[in-house]
């Protein structure tokens, strides 16, 4: 199974591509997508940033061929403003995954980095050597490199066991805020 991993973000994207057979994790490719380097298209103009991040994914699975993607979940930062950005280019990453029909699973950091280093607290350092040690690499990938391959292989160890949960019962996304009868819970 090929698995691609997105570390989402609006200057820049990380992705990464594993192959999966039985237990063993093979490295295929990674690198990033940036909307800060592109001419033509200023900092201010967010959609043609979007717009970028949106094709730069598409042409990723076109070129790779994934059988399916992870997405870290976008935690709620102290400055609103970034929040709805980096929401923003989530949205523009799970627009392209889904417009390609791949199934898409989620991931917080904390999450990736339990899986990846065995403690939520990792540096970003940390990341890139237990992901260059993982997969084998000759060198540490860049940071949002190494957090998109650490999607993957989360997605890789954790995947199988979440679809075999689902399969025996039926499990819900839990959503915050629902509306029930009038009542916000």
């Amino acid at each position: 199974m090929r698995i691609l991993g997105i570390d989402p973000g609006l200057q820049t994207t990380g992705f990464g591509i594993i192959e999966r057979d039985g237990q063993q994790l093979r490295y295929v490719a990674s690198g990033t997508i940036c909307t800060t380097r592109t001419e033509g298209v200023a900092l201010g103009n967010l959609p043609a940033r979007l717009k970028i991040l949106y094709e730069g994914i598409s042409e990723v699975v076109a070129r790779y061929e994934p059988q399916v993607a992870a997405v870290e979940i976008v935690f709620v930062n102290v400055n609103p403003q970034s929040t709805l950005l980096l929401g923003q280019a989530r949205g523009a990453a799970l627009t392209a995954l889904v417009t390609k029909d791949l199934p898409v699973a989620e991931y917080t950091a904390l999450q990736m980095k339990k899986a990846i280093t065995g403690h939520g607290r990792a540096a970003k350092s940390q990341i890139q050597e237990m992901v260059k040690r993982m997969l084998s690499l000759p060198g540490l990938p860049g940071t949002d490199a190494a957090d998109a391959l650490g999607l993957a292989i989360t997605h890789a160890h954790a995947g199988s066991i979440l679809s075999k949960l689902a399969a025996e019962s039926t499990l819900q996304r839990r959503q915050h805020a629902m509306l029930k009868g009038g009542r916000v819970y």
